[in-house]
């Protein structure tokens, strides 16, 4: 049958759900702020990738594409009339996964209580590792704003973070 061609195999699809799942669910996570938005997201993502059967060119074009779809559902459950109207008494949950790092979980914590537009661009920048050029194609907004919210929120982050910047952490880290 040709047709088996067309349609991807389980493996592929796992595969695919392997490599991006944390990632989706991280960043639902700092946008959405609790565990079952969250996961509700999350789901609605990968549906997403599977109603529409999309090829991507390489991995890098597969990350992107994740990444803006998952901020645009995120963004459309923070529009929708239901969590509008809703009171959250939920305090916030462990953050993500069980096998993250300590740091990373102190660090996602603190972005948790920043405005979005500083939370989502510091997550990117120091926790998926995508430049500043990338940041602002995945946004929609100009380079030069995303090197303003990194640096302002470097600045919030900073107490809360024993007083170093985060590029000083992320260079001791790599040393």
């Amino acid at each position: 049958m040709g047709d088996n061609s067309l349609l991807r195999t389980d493996k592929e699809l796992a595969e695919m759900y392997r490599r991006n799942v944390n990632r989706v669910y991280k960043l639902c996570y700092i946008y959405l702020k609790n565990t079952a938005d969250a996961e509700d997201a999350v789901q609605s993502v990968f549906l997403k990738v599977l109603q529409l059967n999309l090829s991507f060119n390489d991995y890098e074009h597969e990350k992107a594409w994740f990444i803006t779809t998952t901020k645009n559902c995120c963004k459309d459950i923070l529009k929708s009339w239901w969590k509008r109207q809703r009171v959250d008494f939920e305090t916030l949950p462990d953050i993500a996964s069980q096998d993250e790092d300590t740091q990373e979980k102190v660090i996602i914590a603190k972005l948790l209580a920043l405005p979005e537009k500083y939370r989502v661009v510091l997550y990117l920048y120091y926790l998926e590792d995508y430049s500043v050029k990338e940041i602002a194609k995945f946004l929609g907004r100009n380079e030069s704003t995303i090197r303003s919210q990194l640096q302002r929120g470097r600045q919030k982050l900073k107490i809360d973070l024993g007083g170093k910047d985060l590029e000083q952490k992320s260079c001791e880290q790599n040393i």
